[in-house]
């Protein structure tokens, strides 16, 4: 039979209180165990923290592993931002052979596509980061003002870009040696929604949308 030790997170105690975010996840792993898992199966327990995901030292996550590590059960979370942010944290525990990773959203993934996906994840907020405070630099420099109504719709119109550029780029490292490889634009649509890599407003992945991603990213 298999077992699951289930794992969810929140940011904050307000999050905590209010559940917010917490239905989300219960759902997801809902959706998991009802669709995606093996039977029969049993969930052996339940943790929660109330924390932020770059902060490693989190007692929830602690007595999840150690079930998790003592009983051989797997552990389930809804995204694999619920268990780190920190992509060397999410590779530690890939090595170690007493631990086994379920990600509710990315069924199907094993632990070479879930270190792609945290590499990723982790590349991308960096990059927006940097992105967005680059291109609110430059409007400055030409001599935008970032204050008022208009120049908040700026703010705002910027952001979106920066973030669309940051998403192509972060999902050509996956499409880019696939293509390379002779693989055709609907191959790697089925790969990227079979890795759980969202588009940009969460539709399915099509050859279409995998080809306006290759035109964006090229100079």
């Amino acid at each position: 039979m298999l077992r699951y030790v289930v794992y969810t997170r929140v940011s904050t105690e307000d999050q905590g209180k209010s559940g917010l975010g917490l239905e989300a996840q219960e759902r997801d792993i809902g959706i998991f165990l009802e669709k995606f898992s093996g039977v029969p199966y049993e969930t052996i327990g339940r943790f929660q923290d109330i924390q932020s995901g770059g902060n490693n030292d989190r007692p929830a996550l602690a007595k999840a592993l150690a079930m998790v590590r003592k009983t051989g059960a797997e552990l389930l979370v809804a995204k694999l931002d619920r268990l780190s942010r920190k992509v060397s944290f999410i590779s530690a525990l890939m090595d170690d052979p007493k631990v086994k990773l379920r990600v509710a959203q990315m069924p199907q993934a094993d632990k070479f596509q879930l270190h792609i996906y945290a590499a990723l994840a982790e590349q991308e907020r960096t990059f927006i980061s940097e992105r967005t405070k680059a291109a609110l630099g430059m409007a400055k420099e030409r001599g935008v003002k970032l204050g008022g109504m208009r120049d908040a719709t700026m703010k705002r119109n910027a952001a979106i870009q920066v973030k669309a550029d940051a998403e192509a780029a972060k999902v050509m490292k996956v499409i880019k040696p696939m293509t390379e490889a002779g693989a055709s634009l609907s191959h790697v649509a089925r790969t990227l929604q079979e890795m759980g890599i969202g588009t940009s407003r969460g539709g399915k992945w099509t050859a279409m949308q995998v080809s306006r991603v290759i035109e964006r990213s090229r100079p």
